[in-house]
């Protein structure tokens, strides 16, 4: 493979373009919004260059490796003699049905298509396809250019060589690839999510505050982040959404999203992205304070 596409240029779409434009690959990373395109290049900019203070990479290696990387507002000719192409979009299972009905018409058969998403069926999404043999999930985990894990999600239908294809491809990229069934949630968030709503349910009901709760996790399960602020790095609307997959696909209460979740969702506190979730980041990552509702 020489050439990728990746369509959404969000924090999950420029940390793969980092990625395999590290690795020598021609990325071309596609997103409608001229803004999004802009601050995807600076995110991008921006990690090389803490790269560069580490010694893990050259000024020389930053410049060749943005070479690589070439920004589109449009998919058209950019897909067309892609090898792969990564969706990483919202997560919403409409959007991404008309983007992969869409690549089907414009990429060549042996194209690969994978989906970024960390919760939506990989069948339901190859369905919109006439390629189902070729339809994959890759599921990154954020921030892309750290974390090693890459949940690889084939359906019944998807080929054995293309499930070799992408777990040789994602330890090209340094990456350790885990092959899942398709399953809603897959492993990572069936597991991590419904932990992260016992969170909200356990403040909500007032059993402890924000920081004494990821604190616990932290300190007595050996957690790097506790539940509450990586709901806040995740996005709430993000973690709303994969509950709701979650829910609906296995029809079990445990799965039902907190109340608490939805209202926070409803009032725009999201996290880190509006710089209010559970923590307060108007003044940073590292400033940050309780919310002040939960005081």
């Amino acid at each position: 493979m020489k050439k990728i596409s990746v369509i959404g240029a969000g924090t999950m779409g420029n940390g793969i373009a980092h990625c395999f434009a590290q690795k020598e690959f021609e990325v071309y990373l596609i997103d409608l919004s001229n803004e999004n395109l802009k601050n995807a290049k600076e995110t991008i900019e921006k990690n090389l260059d803490r790269m560069i203070k580490k010694s893990i990479i050259t000024q020389k290696e930053k410049e060749d490796t943005m070479s690589r990387i070439h920004f589109y507002e449009q998919i058209g000719e950019c897909v067309e003699n892609s090898d792969l192409v990564i969706e990483a979009v919202t997560e919403s299972k409409k959007v991404k049905l008309d983007i992969f009905k869409k690549l089907d018409l414009l990429c060549n058969q042996d194209t690969i298509l994978a989906s970024n998403t960390s919760s939506i069926s990989i069948a339901d999404i190859a369905s919109a396809t006439t390629r189902q043999d070729k339809v994959i999930g890759m599921h990154f985990m954020n921030p892309v250019p750290i974390m090693k894990l890459v949940e690889v999600i084939k359906t019944k239908q998807t080929s054995q060589e293309t499930i070799k294809t992408i777990m040789d491809l994602s330890c090209v990229l340094g990456k350790k690839p885990v092959l899942v069934n398709d399953s809603p949630g897959f492993v990572a968030n069936r597991i991590l999510l419904p932990m992260i709503n016992e969170a909200i349910h356990t403040l909500s009901e007032k059993v402890s505050g924000v920081s004494e709760i990821d604190t616990v996790m932290m300190l007595g399960m050996s957690h790097p982040m506790g539940p509450l602020q990586l709901a806040d790095f995740i996005g709430l609307d993000v973690c709303l959404s994969i509950l709701e997959v979650l829910h609906e696909g296995f029809g079990d209460i445990k799965y039902q999203p907190s109340k608490l979740l939805k209202e926070m969702v409803e009032n725009g506190e999201l996290g880190v992205k509006t710089q209010l979730g559970f923590y307060d980041y108007s003044n940073g990552m590292k400033e940050k304070s309780v919310n002040k509702r939960f005081n």
